[in-house]
C-alpha cells in the first residue's frame, strides 16, 4: 500500500481535489482526520472507544492514538490501494510517528502533496464556503455554486455557513497553520518526497497537477 499526505492551508481545496481523485480512482481511498475518528467511534473499534472518551471529556485526542487509527484502518484496506491522508500529520512529532506506523504496516510514503495557494486567496475561499448540515456536501459562492442560490443540490437542505468561516477567524487559522505546518513542510522537503502542486486556476486543472505527483 502507498500512503500519499495531503498539505495545504485552510481553504486550499485539499477536500475538494481528494474527492475528485476518488471519483475518478477507485484504488484511492480519501481519509481525513475528522472523517478518520468519527467512523472508529461509530463502529466502536478499540481505539475508536478509547478516542470517544477523550473527545466526550472535550479533550484532544493524543497523537499516538490517532495512529493508531490510521494502523486500524490500513490493516483494513485490501489489494493495491493508495491511502490519501488529509488532516495528518501536522506537526513534525505526528510525522515522525506516522513514519513509524506505515512502516509496521508494511507500507511506503509515495508522496507529500503541497497545495499551494497565496493566503489573500485562501481567506476569500473560506468565507465563500457554504456546508450542508444534512449530508455534509461543501459548496462556495463563486467556484463551486449550488444549482439553486442557498440549496444542497445532492439532497435539497438549507446550506449554512460555518462558524468559523469569516475572513478575521480565516486569518488566525492561517497564522496557526504557518506556525504548525511550515516546520513539516521542511521535513518533508529535506527527504525529497514533497510535491508542490499550484491550487489556483480551474479544478479540473488542479486535480490533474495533483493527480501526476504520484
Amino acid at each position: 500500500m502507498d500512503v500519499v499526505i495531503l498539505l495545504g492551508a485552510p481553504g486550499s481545496g485539499k477536500g475538494t481535489v481528494a474527492g475528485r481523485l476518488v471519483a475518478a480512482d477507485k484504488t484511492l481511498r480519501h481519509v481525513s482526520s475528522g472523517d478518520l475518528l468519527r467512523d472508529a467511534v461509530r463502529r466502536h473499534t478499540a481505539a475508536g472507544d478509547e478516542a470517544e472518551a477523550y473527545m466526550k471529556r472535550g479533550e484532544l485526542v493524543p497523537d499516538a492514538l490517532i495512529a493508531r487509527l490510521v494502523a486500524e484502518l490500513m490493516a483494513e484496506l485490501k489489494g493495491p490501494r493508495v491511502l490519501l491522508l488529509d488532516g495528518f500529520p501536522r506537526t513534525v512529532a505526528q510525522a515522525q510517528m506516522l513514519d513509524r506506523t506505515i512502516e509496521d504496516c508494511g507500507a511506503s510514503l509515495s508522496a507529500v502533496v503541497l497545495l499551494d495557494v497565496p493566503d489573500e486567496i485562501l481567506v476569500n475561499r473560506i468565507a465563500g464556503r457554504r456546508i450542508c448540515p444534512a449530508c455534509g456536501a461543501g459548496y462556495h459562492v463563486t467556484n463551486i455554486p449550488p444549482r439553486v442560490d442557498g440549496i444542497c443540490d445532492a439532497c435539497g437542505g438549507a446550506l449554512k455557513v460555518r462558524k468559523d468561516d469569516n475572513p478575521e477567524t480565516a486569518k488566525n487559522r492561517l497564522a496557526v497553520y504557518q506556525a504548525q505546518t511550515v516546520p513539516l513542510i521542511e521535513f518533508y522537503e529535506a527527504r525529497g518526497v514533497l510535491r508542490r502542486v499550484q491550487g489556483t486556476g480551474p479544478i479540473d486543472e488542479i486535480v490533474e497537477r495533483a493527480r501526476r505527483t504520484f
